[in-house]
């Protein structure tokens, strides 16, 4: 049952970071424009699209990897990529843009929560810790 579930669930975190890949680079442009931080001195068109494409080519992942370590490995770097994105969802909130109905300060707050629920869907669907774990356990017995 638990591998089902993981299966499941990384077939829906494929797909999610299928649709908000395609979304970064198509209708919703302007939208996740709102979340790239104001001092980040790169222009906020390239990073949308840099970040829409890191997201298409994890879906892809997701959704083709399936052996382990592989699989662990996607996944952990799915899980980085969700802690690097995460300043750009504390510029959305503590500069109070507008962007994907979040139009409150509420509701910018109860987004910026759900970011470490997608880290820790990445990692547990995927196995990535123990998959992490038994490389490096391989890594010490070969050394």
């Amino acid at each position: 049952m638990r591998r089902v579930v993981g299966a499941v669930g990384q077939l829906v975190l494929g797909a999610v970071l299928l649709f908000t890949g395609i979304a970064h680079l198509t209708f919703a442009r302007v939208e996740f424009r709102a979340q790239v931080p104001s001092w980040l001195p790169i222009d906020a068109n390239v990073v949308v699209i840099v970040s829409g494409v890191v997201e298409l080519c994890l879906a892809v992942a997701l959704l083709a990897v399936w052996r382990q370590p592989a699989r662990g490995i996607v996944g952990a770097v799915t899980a980085a990529f969700f802690v690097a994105i995460l300043p750009g969802n504390i510029a959305q909130f503590a500069e109070h843009r507008d962007g994907f109905g979040l139009d409150t300060d509420a509701a910018r707050a109860i987004r910026l929560l759900g970011q470490p629920l997608l880290v820790v869907w990445a990692l547990a669907v995927t196995g990535a810790i123990s998959a992490l774990r038994a490389l490096r356990r391989r890594r010490t017995e070969i050394a």
